[in-house]
């Protein structure tokens, strides 16, 4: 009896490491990492999981290489979101597999997603990532229902079977707001502040603007000054002030004085250093500061004495900088202007009542749309890369549900605060580069080369002359310009748009000056936006200490390592805070196509995988189209921008107009799915 129970124990031991391997969970291994006799010895690369099905895995290189392919016995029990070394790395035929070494840093083990009933078990379905059902937990089967969008914890019980723990119900899963909730937890953005923070930010909020205060700023109060903004913009960081010259014409740019109200060491400015920027979803806005700071104190109001720090900046007729200063200020804003009322006073379609309201400033606002004019202008001749990168704009019905999506528009007076607002953070990235400060600047580095013969590819493969990208030397963004201008009234013009997007580096926050590759500019940070962007911040805090003492050597002992961990977490919660919205609006997007499944739609595709085509129709909506939806066609992948039918010869490629279906609709994980709608040609 007793060897018959060692036996029986002996194969349980056997089988549990079986299941741990076979659901990438186990921290042991059942086999030695014995070379198989195909394998060579090759670099170890370092790689962040990107999904995870039930017997296999892909990873994503540090360095940005390929890809890799792993079998679920070789994750070491890895998850996504894992930084993982990656080794016994063999190229195949369809891309390179590995295995994991060692998990260097552990990703979330907390998930979202939905819950699904399948033969009277609760399972859990992750919304990214994890592509396979996980069952509840029996324990907790009770905590919510099927359809219901959740947060759920992963573990393995004794046995190896990998479960799901639900921790939170939000609701509904098939409603767009319901998952937005979700979306915060998961990305770990607080939207509460706590009494600490909310009773500091009060206390800083009360303050009364002094005599002392205001002594040694300049006084802009009898100033032509107004903000700008969108109708339901309410915390207005920024206002503008143009007149002409002499020599051309000079630029006030008076930003909300945030740095008097959030000073260093604060539970509020530890809060807003740790949200590090707003986050900006349909039905809401998560801000960095709390209302009384964002829409009270600092918010530039029409009418009303505000702190600002001002850039004063004296520029050609050709758009030259010719000389900046920056100073402590108070102003009064004249008028709080709206996008759309400026776009009629310019182009001359303003009623009376609208003259008469931008009455105090127009002189302003005509000195400003030269000025910008010109900016423009320059800008281009210098290589700047000018790319519409189109936003969505939700309209929601008064029970926050998305019942429309449409192309948000740019006018003439949008693309006059950007220029004028790109200048003066131009002008404070000289300053900060010339006195020798310790700042954050905006970077934007070259793109990668391998990342622009792909581009090189994509442009010939549309008919367009990729010379341009093919030279040697480094790339530059005039070069990218000549593409965009080869494409402007051509259909592939949003394609190549797209790409070019793809093919360049990730903006990001340095300490370094490295430059902005796609504005063209060596010098570049963030100054106008202190409201909703700790970067601003800080260069508003930095660039008031050196006002004050005049001291570089001061301020570098003072924020040397202040900016170091500055400008890190700015750039890994702007990344958050992207992921987010996106995530998002992926799912207003399917809620709003929920109310027209059945219909038809003209698009272009967008973007081409293995299993299908991405298409992006006109009003942004973005879906895909499954090859194997189309009767009668057998597709096969070039790789990475054509699927082509073998049987009719027929292409789907990238920058294609075609017509579809849609045909389903999933809110909780944003997904929406078209058909082909038409006559596929038969076998040729």
């Amino acid at each position: 009896m007793k060897k018959k129970r060692k036996e029986r124990l002996g194969r349980k031991k056997k089988h549990e490491k079986k299941v741990l391997l076979r659901n990438a969970g186990g921290k042991e291994t059942a086999r030695k990492n014995k070379k198989r006799p195909e394998e060579k010895e090759t670099k170890v690369l370092e790689a962040t999981i990107l999904s995870l099905s039930r017997n296999f895995a892909f990873a994503r290189p540090e360095s940005g290489e390929e890809d890799i392919f792993l079998f679920a016995e070789d994750l070491l029990g890895a998850f996504p979101g894992d930084r993982v070394q990656i080794g016994h790395i063999r190229q195949k035929e369809k891309g390179p597999t590995g295995r994991v070494e060692k998990i260097l840093k552990e990703g979330p083990r907390k998930w979202i997603g939905v819950l699904t009933e399948q033969e009277g078990k609760l399972f859990f379905q992750a919304d990214q990532a994890l592509r396979y059902p996980i069952q509840v937990d029996p324990k907790w089967a009770s905590s919510g229902k099927a359809g219901e969008k959740v947060q759920a914890q992963l573990r393995f019980s004794r046995s190896g079977e990998l479960l799901a723990q639900v921790l939170t119900v939000y609701g509904e899963g098939q409603v767009a707001r319901v998952c937005a909730d979700a979306i915060l937890d998961q990305q770990q953005i607080p939207l509460e502040f706590a009494p600490e923070v909310l009773a500091a930010a009060e206390k800083a909020a009360a303050e009364p603007i002094t005599e002392e205060v205001l002594k040694g700023r300049l006084d802009f109060r009898d100033h032509a000054v107004c903000t700008i903004d969108s109708a339901e913009a309410k915390d207005l960081d920024d206002a503008i002030s143009v007149s002409r010259t002499k020599a051309g014409y000079r630029l006030g740019v008076h930003i909300a004085d945030v740095s008097h109200y959030v000073r260093p060491g604060t539970p509020l400015d530890q809060e807003a250093l740790n949200r590090g920027t707003s986050v900006y979803f349909a039905d809401r806005v998560v801000p960095m500061l709390p209302e009384c700071i964002s829409n009270g104190v600092c918010s530039l109001n029409a009418g009303t004495d505000k702190l600002a720090l001002t850039a004063l900046i004296d520029l050609d007729r050709k758009g030259e900088i010719l000389s900046y200063t920056f100073r402590k200020s108070v102003i009064r804003s004249k008028v709080r202007g709206v996008y759309s009322e400026v776009n009629q006073l310019f182009s001359g379609t303003a009623s009376k009542e609208l003259k008469k309201k931008y009455a105090p400033v127009i002189r302003s606002l005509n000195a400003a749309r030269e000025l910008a004019a010109i900016l423009q202008q320059r800008s281009r001749e210098n290589g700047c890369v000018d790319l519409e990168s189109t936003e969505s704009f939700f309209v929601l019905d008064d029970k926050g549900v998305c019942v429309d999506v449409q192309p948000r528009s740019t006018g003439e007076s949008q693309q006059m605060i950007e220029q004028l607002m790109i200048t003066a953070n131009r002008a404070a990235a000289m300053l900060a580069r010339e006195k020798g400060l310790p700042f954050v600047y905006r970077v934007h580095e070259q793109p990668a080369p391998d990342r622009v013969d792909t581009l090189a590819e994509l442009v010939s493969s549309l008919g367009l002359d990729a010379r341009p990208l093919r030279h040697k030397g480094s790339i530059g963004p005039g070069d990218f310009s000549a593409i965009m201008k080869q494409a402007e009234h051509t259909k592939a013009k949003k394609v190549v748009g797209h790409q070019l997007l793809r093919t360049m580096a990730k903006a990001r926050y340095d300490v370094k000056p490295l430059g902005h590759f796609g504005l063209s500019l060596a010098d570049y940070c963030h100054f106008t936006s202190p409201i909703r962007r700790y970067p601003d911040t800080c260069v508003h805090r930095i660039l008031s200490d050196w006002l004050l003492h005049k001291d570089a050597k001061g301020c570098q002992r003072r924020y040397e390592s202040f900016v170091q961990e500055a400008a890190q977490t700015s750039s890994d919660r702007e990344v958050r805070a992207m992921t987010a919205e996106r995530t998002a609006e992926d799912c207003y997007m399917a809620e709003y196509m929920k109310a027209h499944l059945g219909e038809v739609f003209h698009g272009i595709i967008s973007g081409v995988t293995m299993r299908g085509v991405f298409v992006e129709l006109a009003n942004t909506v973005e879906g895909f189209l499954p090859v194997e939806s189309i009767p009668g066609a057998r597709f096969s992948f070039d790789g990475w921008m054509t699927q082509k039918d073998e049987n009719s010869g027929k292409v789907l490629t990238i920058g294609q107009e075609i017509t579809v279906k849609a045909a389903a609709a999933d809110v909780a994980s944003g997904k929406i799915d078209f058909v082909y709608e038409g006559n596929w040609p038969k076998q040729g």
